[in-house]
């Protein structure tokens, strides 16, 4: 071991023997796991990402289980929140992909959902194991796992004092119940528009939805200002320039519409969202260039940590040093694959198997290591994806087979391999919080493994009332990175691309490079309609200004679960609304009672309170 271990202990010794893989963690884990699981797929398919479950699942954790239970350890919240934690990468993976197929007109059964959600998670936890010895432990002080590192944190000052969750509960309240006026009642307008008639009629456009205010708040205002300037490069820049040098009857590729008679949000349609494709490929090749040399060493180490498996007894390795074995690993890994290529509804041949083993493995390696280095929120899961559908296309367009069934294939192999990325990244933020508290990572494992069913199942039932309420690809619910899967695999393999956009989107990417500006983050701003990046720079602002005021570094703490619970609150109240739609219990849609400036008042006093709830409690001290 290096020499930043040398002095290293574990919150609990490995000679320590503390309840740990109990069913009352397992059940909370999986109760919370779907709650976050129904969240996240509605946030990302309507903002284009997700939140990281685990601190709020801690805090919660270690509430109601002190609440009904006596002598619970840290090592129990720990499974708790590593069972939660799957739900959010479980939808990440899914809705990242899947709605892809939704688009290209080949809905699959929810049983195909259900069965790639669990067959790439599964693959997703098992190749994370021979990577954990040097990712997590032997690179410990050098990749800082943030997320997994704070939830260690907040779980350590839980066993001293008891954790604020009623905040966390509050923010569900309040963001189920302003949810519900506005999209079942629809007193006032969810979403903004104010157009500016003497600017080429731009768009002044804004979602005023908890969801995307807290989001915000979480991810704070750098990454929110730089989504928001993707945003407005493409609808207050782009978009008026086409528009004024678009005058007349020619139409141009791929719009079958003349520029001048289309409306902005057609322009972002037609020619703004293969800009952003361009410039979110860009982004994800920049990673990966960037992190080639932690790559190589990683794949270096893990194959000397495998040989290093084979021969190691079981008697030699101590409890907090124990996984999965390698002999399940193999063999898992084995019979997933040959499912996958066995089960006729995934249209997957021998050669987007080798693609979907060699990439996957491959990529779910370097996110584990980008989510050590810039954390899970900022991790571009996307970009690798995309990167991986890329190769896939291009390799079969080169063989010949551009049918419908190939395109079909490529989107299907992705989907398997985005889940195993995202459980890959999800896993190793859990592993290094276990292992900062001295968890046992075989008992991390098998509780993922265990938590992946259930979300699974409530996923592919999700995908579907959304779907039916308010069609992927629409402004309601763009799915932004579904919909890029499907205008790539389309225009690769059936050579539909406008070429031209996208490399306009790639030079576009490597010059905000260049200027050390987030690409991916930018790359979504300008890919997603203003209206959401509008709301969320909203958040970040709020972040910005209570910050500022209060100088208790437990207020950004208190912020960030009322901001987690309004995500929450949001989310799974507007999969609620789309369920009583399809029942025809209520309108899919309907105007608003109240005007687009009452709504932006709604939402500025619901920003206030967001950032006076943190400052309020600091006051009081």
């Amino acid at each position: 071991m290096k020499d930043h271990l040398s002095d290293f202990k574990p919150f609990v010794a490995s000679t320590e023997r503390q309840k740990e893989f109990s069913w009352r963690a397992i059940i909370l884990g999986i109760i919370l796991s779907v709650f976050f699981a129904i969240g996240n797929a509605y946030l990302g398919l309507k903002v284009g990402m997700t939140i990281s479950a685990s601190i709020p699942a801690a805090v919660m954790s270690m509430a109601i289980l002190r609440a009904f239970f006596r002598n619970v350890s840290i090592l129990e919240n720990n499974i708790v929140q590593t069972v939660a934690a799957v739900g959010e990468g479980l939808a990440a993976g899914v809705i990242f992909t899947i709605p892809a197929l939704f688009i290209l007109g080949d809905k699959p059964p929810i049983l195909n959902i259900f069965l790639l959600a669990v067959l790439g998670g599964i693959l997703g936890v098992l190749f994370m194991i021979p990577m954990r010895r040097y990712i997590i432990v032997q690179e410990h002080g050098i990749l800082p796992f943030p997320e997994g590192t704070a939830c260690a944190e907040i779980l350590k000052a839980g066993e001293k004092s008891q954790p604020n969750a009623i905040l966390a509960l509050w923010g569900i309240i309040i963001g189920a119940l302003y949810k519900t006026l506005n999209g079942a009642f629809y007193l006032w307008n969810e979403t903004m528009n104010f157009v500016i008639k003497p600017y080429e009629k731009a768009v002044f456009g804004m979602d005023g939805t908890p969801a995307l205010l807290g989001v915000g708040y979480i991810i704070g205002p750098r990454i929110s200002a730089v989504l928001f300037a993707g945003g407005a490069l493409g609808w207050w820049v782009l978009i008026p320039l086409i528009k004024m040098f678009g005058e007349g009857m020619t139409t141009v590729f791929p719009a079958t519409t003349p520029i001048s008679q289309m409306e902005s949000i057609d322009i972002w349609s037609n020619y703004i969202r293969y800009i952003g494709a361009g410039a979110v490929a860009a982004g994800g090749l920049i990673t990966l260039f960037r992190i080639i040399p932690v790559i190589r060493r990683t794949m270096i180490e893990m194959l000397r940590e495998v040989f290093h498996l084979f021969k190691m007894k079981k008697r030699d390795v101590e409890r907090t040093d124990h996984d999965i074995s390698l002999s399940y690993l193999l063999l898992g890994s084995l019979a997933i694959i040959i499912a996958l290529w066995a089960f006729p509804g995934f249209h997957l041949n021998i050669v987007t198997i080798i693609l979907l083993v060699v990439l996957g493995f491959f990529f779910v390696a370097v996110t584990s290591i980008t989510v050590g280095i810039v954390g899970s929120s900022s991790s571009p899961v996307s970009g690798m994806t995309i990167t991986t559908l890329l190769i896939t296309c291009l390799i079969l367009l080169g063989l010949g087979w551009t049918s419908r069934v190939y395109l079909l294939g490529a989107i299907t192999m992705s989907a398997v391999a985005n889940i195993a990325i995202a459980l890959g990244s999800t896993t190793s933020q859990d592993l290094k919080t276990g292992f900062l508290l001295g968890a046992t990572p075989r008992s991390q494992q098998i509780a993922e493994i265990i938590g992946l069913f259930l979300p699974a199942i409530a996923i592919g039932f999700t995908i579907y009332l959304l779907d039916d309420v308010y069609k992927f690809g629409s402004t309601k619910l763009p799915a932004p990175q579904a919909t890029l899967m499907a205008l790539i695999a389309k225009g690769v393999i059936q050579q539909q691309l406008p070429l031209t956009l996208v490399i306009i989107g790639v030079v576009l990417g490597f010059l905000v490079y260049f200027m050390r500006v987030s690409v991916l983050a930018f790359a979504i701003g300008l890919y997603l309609p203003i209206s959401l990046s509008t709301s969320v720079m909203f958040g970040g602002l709020i972040h910005l200004i209570f910050e500022h005021f209060s100088k208790d570094e437990k207020s950004l703490g208190r912020g960030i679960l009322m901001a987690s619970g309004l995500v929450a609150g949001d989310a799974c109240m507007g999969v609620i609304i789309a369920l009583l739609a399809v029942l025809g219990w209520i309108p899919a849609s309907k105007p608003g009672l109240l005007s687009d400036w009452f709504s932006l008042a709604f939402f500025i006093v619901l920003s206030l309170f967001l950032g006076f709830i943190s400052y309020k409690k600091f006051k009081a001290k």
